[in-house]
């Protein structure tokens, strides 16, 4: 019997017993070691050759991986680790940590219990380290700490001991402080901080495969001088026989991170706002093999034999083949064909996997990421909200005419796949926009559509996507409907920056009952009046209806929201997407025959008067920014300073440590494009630079006309860049 065959016969033993699992995610910045960690544990395991870890990158399996030397996909594994009493299931995602995709990191960490975040010792904690940890904190998800890249402290900086250990306490405190941050109860925070006395806290080298930490010590003697001595004198081969790595971070991963029976306990009431006292309920906090079924769909990936495959997180219940089951919003049931489990690369058919276990399922064509999929009927779980939005569009042509049905059917199974991508097809002009988080998030998106799905295509020139808001209030504003029967009076005003963040977030949504979300807007200072009479949180916009007693208004509700949707959806000076725009609709008054108020009534009337309205409320124009994070010597500091300062950019802070200087800035994303060139050039290629989403913010008033007027022409709409159609 194979590596593979051995391990999938232990796998299947273990799926049973909850106390024996651990579902981990390996998160970290990018380049900080999370995919050569992951071999060397997969080595550990007897999955790969010992030979081959840290070269293989057995996880980055995707050929766009291999080549840009990069993860760009959650990739899944399940292995069995042996600690002190006995066989541990360990279900590991392996996630990307280049800022474009983040998406994929947020997703990973519905399915997981615990995380190893990788900081790579030299660098420290950096941006995305931060935002990794507020993903898995925002989802309840227990990290521990694995410093990576100690050999270079010892051979590249020639750090002493006691420098060394100067360098990690300031890594974990660094972390801690994000955690403590990050977690509102203190008890919490205060039980999650990572502690290198408690063995929360590895250090060691994924590429040499030797890792350390305080109860191992203990437990072999080992001290931190053999580990100087060792690595001084390149003994890596000597330090792994000592000190091998997947010990020392499975150990790490089975101390200190929860089972699925302990975390379920405390993650169901944050993801889930069903009644937690009644049958499914239940059944999820105790993770209940036997119960009704609970599957949140996390992922979506395509096999070309057997079609769509659905991954995620079973709370309760068994998935089998055969079975029946309904996902949340869709009529009808879908059929589970197959059931799996995923090592790397390869998906293993097992027929049925119990709760508290990381599936993969075929047959569940309705399905999404973030779909609920249960044997009853229950409240579906709380939507994965992301932290960034797309900010980069290209429009997508087929090459040949022939294709252009078969690019249609890609284009949505594409945004099907990653939900971070927004896909608009107009089937009327035949353009077809793909919205990402950068450059490099469409770039492999279309590659992969050539590659994977056989469409050539050719792409436009990255574009930025801008937003509209307002400054001032505006109202009451009639809006007639063409027939002149029926009128409706709005307001407009701009939503508190505070209420569109805590949005934004995911902290407030249409999804969770009518009591949570008024709590919620009371708490981030939204008016206790209007806080219940909130209809629709669209894109960042709010929707309330401050309107007492008006006959008809429930049936013509619904032509109302759809038609501030469509407003929301295209500004009124360069047809940009609306963001933090307050709608509220003051009173209506509607023809008493249905024939008269019927969608070509009510539509064109709502949308056009919404316009009107956001003109007179002192609109403005939106760009999305970037945090630039740049680590460069400081002779050719200079250099980087002129680049950002050249685009628009702010240096925000500037450190100085040794001959290094960090410099932090905020530029906007328009006058990004190029800058890895520019900035090679500049710094003589002496620089490392990374990126990462920040807000909004205005454009410069001097600005604003020339770049609505440019949206305008490349939309083919007339030139007025500040009158509403």
């Amino acid at each position: 019997m194979g590596r593979k065959e051995k391990m999938v016969q232990k796998v299947k033993r273990l799926m049973d017993n909850r106390e024996r699992i651990r579902n981990i995610g390996i998160v970290a910045h990018i380049d900080h070691g999370k995919t050569t960690l992951t071999d060397n544990l997969l080595a550990g395991a007897g999955m790969i050759s010992e030979e081959l870890a840290g070269e293989q990158l057995f996880m980055d399996f995707d050929e766009e991986e291999q080549e840009r030397g990069i993860t760009i996909d959650a990739a899944n594994v399940s292995m069995v680790h042996d600690f002190d009493d006995g066989e541990y299931l360990i279900n590991l995602i392996d996630t990307p940590g280049h800022v474009d995709f983040g998406g994929d990191v947020t997703r990973a960490m519905r399915a997981v219990d615990g995380a190893v975040v990788v900081v790579d010792a030299v660098e420290g904690c950096m941006p995305q380290t931060e935002t990794v940890l507020r993903q898995s904190i925002k989802e309840n998800v227990k990290p521990t700490l694995f410093i990576n890249k100690i050999d270079r402290l010892i051979n590249e900086l020639e750090l002493s001991a006691d420098e060394m250990q100067k360098k990690f306490v300031s890594v974990i405190k660094e972390v801690n402080d994000h955690i403590t941050g990050m977690i509102e109860d203190e008890e919490r925070a205060k039980e999650w901080k990572v502690n290198v006395n408690d063995g929360s806290v590895a250090f060691g080298s994924a590429l040499y495969n030797w890792a350390l930490s305080l109860p191992y010590m203990e437990q072999t003697g080992i001290t931190f001088n053999d580990l100087i001595q060792h690595a001084k004198k390149q003994e890596h081969v000597e330090l792994h026989k000592k000190a091998p790595l997947h010990r020392v971070v499975l150990n790490m991963v089975i101390r200190h991170l929860p089972n699925p029976l302990q975390a379920q306990e405390y993650r169901i009431p944050s993801i889930w706002d069903g009644d937690l006292t009644r049958d499914i309920g239940e059944d999820m906090i105790k993770a209940n093999p036997k119960g009704e079924n609970a599957f949140m769909v996390t992922d979506i990936s395509v096999d070309e034999h057997a079609g769509e495959v659905a991954t995620g997180r079973l709370f309760s219940g068994s998935i089998e083949e055969g079975m029946n089951v309904k996902i949340n919003g869709v009529p009808g049931k879908n059929r589970i064909q197959q059931v799996g489990i995923f090592m790397g690369p390869e998906r293993v058919n097992v027929n049925k996997v119990p709760a508290g276990n990381i599936v993969a399922v075929t047959g569940l064509k309705d399905a999404i990421a973030g779909s609920t999929v249960s044997t009853v009927e229950m409240t579906p779980f709380e939507s994965i909200k992301h932290i960034s939005e797309p900010v980069v569009t290209i429009a997508v042509e087929a090459q040949k005419m022939r294709d252009l049905p078969k690019l249609i059917e890609v284009l949505r199974q594409v945004s099907k796949e990653d939900p971070t991508v927004q896909v608009n097809i107009n089937e009327e002009t035949g353009e077809h926009l793909i919205s990402g988080m950068g450059e490099l998030h469409l770039e492999v998106i279309s590659h992969r559509i050539e590659r994977d799905k056989g469409v050539e295509i050719e792409t436009s020139e990255p574009i930025v996507v801008y937003r509209e808001t307002v400054k001032g209030n505006a109202g009451p504003f009639e809006a007639r409907s063409p027939n002149g029967h029926n009128k409706f009076y709005f307001e407009v005003e701009p939503i508190p920056d505070k209420i569109v963040q805590e949005i934004k977030e995911g902290n407030i949504t249409m999804d969770m009952p009518g009591k949570k979300r008024k709590e919620k807007l009371i708490e981030a200072g939204f008016d206790k009046d209007y806080a219940k009479k909130v209809k629709s949180l669209h894109n960042n916009n709010m929707f309330v209806d401050a309107t007492k007693g008006v006959q008809y208004l429930r049936e013509a509700m619904d032509l109302i929201l759809e038609a501030y949707e469509e407003a929301m959806d295209e500004g009124p000076m360069a047809r940009e997407p609306s963001r933090g725009v307050m709608v509220k609709l003051t009173d209506v008054k509607l023809h008493e025959d249905a024939v008269h108020r019927g969608p070509a009534q009510v539509i064109p009337a709502v949308r056009k008067g919404l316009h009107q309205l956001m003109v007179n409320a002192q609109p403005t124009l939106l760009e999305p920014m970037q945090k630039v994070y740049i680590s460069t010597p400081q002779e050719v500091m200079g250099g980087a300073s002129r680049e950002i300062q050249g685009r628009r950019g702010q240096i925000i802070n500037m450190e100085h440590e040794g001959d290094l200087t960090t410099i932090e800035a905020q530029a906007p994303v328009s006058e990004m494009f190029g800058f890895a060139g520019d900035l090679r050039s500049a710094t003589e290629g002496r620089a490392m630079w990374s990126t990462e989403p920040a807000d909004y913010d205005e454009v410069p008033t001097n600005l604003q006309d020339e770049i609505i007027n440019e949206i305008r022409e490349r939309k083919g709409l007339k030139v007025e860049a500040s009158n509403a159609e």
